[in-house]
């Protein structure tokens, strides 16, 4: 895969995630009532990003779930192993998964179903960095960073994080997927 453009710069993607935890707090009036569930890998450092603002904003420390839903999975991606950092009770509770990327919607159902194999929110929604369309399953995105129109099997698109990937920058980026 060929670089062919990059989206969003490190400081875009700061001041994205800002703007998201401001609506948050707008939508819901405060965060006391709220989890976020950020999807392993690159979705839970983007809810602990989030956390951090929220904190600045709210001053109240959201809890963060580490979703991994590879066992909820319905296609070739599926495990058996669940390696979820998941010890808090969702019952009742404002549960936000948190994801890098939105495109078919497989990985959201399965998250969802992780949420609801281990408790019953009163809410389940949904916060992406990037929403770049071709859903296969009615899925949308209750807080999006930048909607980005893609071409589905021609281009691929993917977010670079410090904590994670050895990449010269961080930001978004469209690759050519032939």
């Amino acid at each position: 895969m060929n670089i062919k453009k990059k989206i969003m710069e490190e400081k875009d993607i700061k001041r994205t995630l800002m703007r998201l935890s401001h609506e948050i707090t707008e939508k819901h009036k405060g965060v006391e009532n709220v989890i976020l569930a950020g999807i392993k890998t690159r979705g839970a450092f983007i809810a602990e990003r989030i956390k951090e603002n929220l904190i600045k904003i709210e001053n109240f420390e959201v809890p963060v779930i580490k979703l991994d839903v590879t066992p909820f999975r319905d296609d070739e991606k599926k495990s058996d192993t669940d390696t979820s950092e998941f010890n808090i009770n969702v019952n009742n509770k404002i549960v936000i998964l948190v994801d890098d990327v939105l495109f078919t919607g497989r990985t959201i159902r399965a998250a969802m179903d992780a949420i609801i194999s281990r408790g019953r929110p009163s809410q389940i929604e949904l916060l992406v960095l990037v929403d770049r369309g071709h859903r296969e399953f009615p899925i949308k995105a209750n807080f999006i960073g930048k909607n980005l129109p893609t071409s589905k099997d021609n281009e691929a698109v993917e977010v670079k994080m410090a904590e994670i990937d050895e990449y010269p920058e961080e930001g978004v980026y469209i690759y050519d997927n032939v």
